[in-house]
């Protein structure tokens, strides 16, 4: 099982290297390009922080706190024996996700974005493949968690 892990991580980290190679290559920094008018569009830009660009002053404590989440979770991953399906597809999306966005934090000084969503008058915070991975990710977490807190209940 902890092979399958790796394979999703690196199948996550390829795409999301593949798509930011494109937007990149195809569009210029600022960019946009409507594909659903008010809706759905791309735009390039590069976030120099996290999530909402919090800690967009500090981006090196970014590269070291996301640094210490792959050790740690290599680590884990190293020492646990059995994983289910679930918990290795959660662990590759989430390890695969928070490598991509390292790997542009450091070869291009921020994280490249561009997929973008409006509703109305509002425009919720460019994001990408990698954040899309690690949102589904911790999704699958929390509905392991809930699974198991429903069987804890039933016994």
């Amino acid at each position: 099982m902890k092979k399958k892990i790796y394979y999703i991580t690196l199948f996550t980290l390829l795409i999301d290297q593949l798509l930011k190679y494109f937007i990149t290559s195809k569009m210029v920094l600022s960019e946009t390009l409507y594909l659903i008018p008010n809706f759905f569009y791309l735009t390039y830009v590069k976030n120099t922080g996290g999530a909402w660009s919090i800690l967009d002053t500090v981006p090196y404590l970014l590269i070291i706190i996301n640094l210490f989440f792959v050790v740690g979770v290599n680590y884990y991953i190293y020492r646990k024996k059995n994983f289910s399906t679930l918990e290795s597809v959660y662990l590759g999306l989430i390890l695969g996700g928070v490598l991509g966005n390292l790997m542009d934090r450091l070869l291009v000084e921020g994280v490249v974005d561009y997929i973008g969503l409006q509703f109305g008058s509002y425009h919720y915070p460019i994001f990408n493949f990698a954040d899309i991975a690690i949102v589904v990710g911790v999704f699958l977490i929390m509905i392991e968690t809930l699974r198991g807190e429903k069987n804890e209940d039933r016994s």
